[in-house]
């Protein structure tokens, strides 16, 4: 599977902190590259359109409180991002949502969460079924506007 990586200034610690955790997957890191302030939407549609252009298969995306960038992934077309901040949180965003982008919070989880947070969220199947046309519902709309 194919990471897309991405971080503002303030989730650059937690950013580097799981990149060793991902080491079975090929991971591309958008950035940032350091704790130096810089725009999230920046890094953040980078990596979000890497997902979208069919580049990489999925992208975890970090900024300090997780909305900032919750908000610049889901305007990139097919994205379905999901600020997780539980693991059940996680499991849900992949077994009902389908959720293509994680979203991290570096401010207000640690990274032993975070890498149980990617874990499941990593392993954790879409369950489709009934689930599937709400998808479809929001394909359908975003492709119409």
């Amino acid at each position: 599977m194919k990471i897309a990586l991405a971080s503002d200034h303030a989730g650059f610690e937690l950013k580097e902190m799981i990149k060793p955790f991902l080491k079975d997957y090929e991971v591309t890191d958008f950035g940032a590259n350091s704790s130096e302030s810089i725009d999230y939407p920046d890094t953040g549609f980078s990596a979000a359109e890497a997902v979208s252009r069919g580049i990489c298969d999925r992208t975890i995306i970090i900024c300090g409180s997780g909305i900032g960038m919750s908000i610049v992934a889901n305007k990139v077309k097919g994205i379905r991002a999901a600020l997780c901040q539980t693991v059940e949180f996680a499991k849900l965003s992949r077994q009902h949502n389908d959720a293509n982008a994680l979203i991290l919070s570096g401010r207000f989880i640690s990274s032993y969460l975070a890498k149980d947070i990617i874990n499941v969220w990593l392993t954790t199947e879409f369950e489709g079924g009934r689930h599937q046309k709400r998808l479809d519902k929001i394909t359908e709309y975003e492709n119409s506007n």
